[in-house]
């Protein structure tokens, strides 16, 4: 997988962490299972205890995090995993669907424009981003990041589940998570301490706030929201996002080790490019997630109002998820 982008010369950058061998991506769901590029479902993000209740039927799905004490990304065999069929296919898009027979302890057959009984629907894309082409060690004093539409975000536990606050990013931490101005990754990661245990960095649900005017999750792509702008002092290249969630989850790659090999074709166009420094290997802070999504684990917490918007029928509106990423250069 590979997302090419003129930089401010006028060359094609790889801004994106994966594999240059198809091959790779199913051994690495067996062993570090990192979720690079996939599509994540049919829950994104955490369940606490992954169970849940409908209309009064408790729902015990596979564990697959922290012990086995809850369930990441839909359980041990989710979306990620699971073989796609191609329905459509055109030189600017492609269309995919998937069949979800009850998967991992979820209830109801899911299709992906149909579901044949009530269950919880939370997709989200899982791009590892690096704008700078891994011509720095690290994204901490290349890359800007902006949240303009938001001014809260998801408190969590040192498992990385919901407490159940909505925290204001200007005052929690210092104003560590307060990205609503642009600002260096790494200007206030130090102070970042709401990443689960030990942690220190990013792994937050920021809450999107659209003013009145804006769109909702019912919306079309054209009245989308702009919830995310990025970019690259090194390369030049911007990223804008916008999209119809309510949240979106930021990961700044904490847990990244240098154990992960870069693509040796993003290595060997740094090679030829030289002037610059680059590292062959992803380090901790290497690489930016970015994930648009509903309010995480929202259906644990029921006060927070979200299920028109996680619990869908065949009497309900579908579920879209709509995202949109435009590039540039500054």
């Amino acid at each position: 997988m590979s997302v090419l982008i003129n930089d401010r010369d006028g060359k094609q950058q790889d801004v994106v962490v994966g594999y240059d061998d198809p091959k790779q991506y199913k051994i690495d769901t067996e062993t570090n299972h990192t979720y690079f590029g996939c599509i994540v479902g049919r829950y994104a993000n955490r369940i606490k205890n992954g169970s849940f209740e409908l209309d009064g039927v408790r729902y015990d799905i596979t564990k697959n995090e922290n012990h086995d004490t809850q369930t990441l990304h839909g359980g041990v065999i989710g979306y990620d995993q699971r073989p796609w069929t191609v329905v459509n296919h055109t030189e600017n898009s492609i269309t995919f669907s998937l069949l979800d027979t009850c998967f991992e302890g979820f209830p109801g057959e899911v299709i992906t424009y149909a579901t044949l009984s009530e269950t919880p629907i939370m997709l989200s894309h899982h791009i590892y981003w690096n704008l700078n082409g891994f011509k720095k060690p690290n994204v901490l004093e290349d890359t800007t990041l902006q949240l303009p539409l938001s001014k809260r975000f998801i408190k969590i536990d040192s498992s990385a589940i919901p407490t159940g606050e909505l925290v204001d990013t200007a005052t929690a931490f210092g104003g560590a998570l307060d990205f609503t101005q642009p600002k260096l990754i790494g200007k206030d990661i130090a102070s970042a301490k709401n990443c689960g245990a030990n942690c220190t960095g990013y792994d937050n649900a920021f809450i999107i706030d659209r003013p009145n005017s804006e769109s909702d999750w019912t919306s079309s792509p054209e009245t989308m929201a702009v919830v995310l702008r990025m970019a690259s002092r090194t390369t030049g290249i911007s990223m804008q996002v916008t999209t119809n969630q309510k949240a979106v989850q930021i990961y700044s790659c904490n847990n990244q080790n240098g154990t992960i090999p870069v693509k040796k074709s993003q290595t060997n166009r740094n090679k030829m490019e030289g002037g610059h420094e680059y590292v062959d290997v992803i380090n901790k802070y290497g690489c930016i997630v970015i994930e648009k999504e509903d309010w995480i684990d929202g259906i644990s917490n029921p006060e927070w109002g979200q299920n028109p918007y996680q619990i869908y029928s065949p009497e309900t509106g579908p579920a879209v998820n709509w995202a949109t990423f435009t590039f540039g250069n500054i």
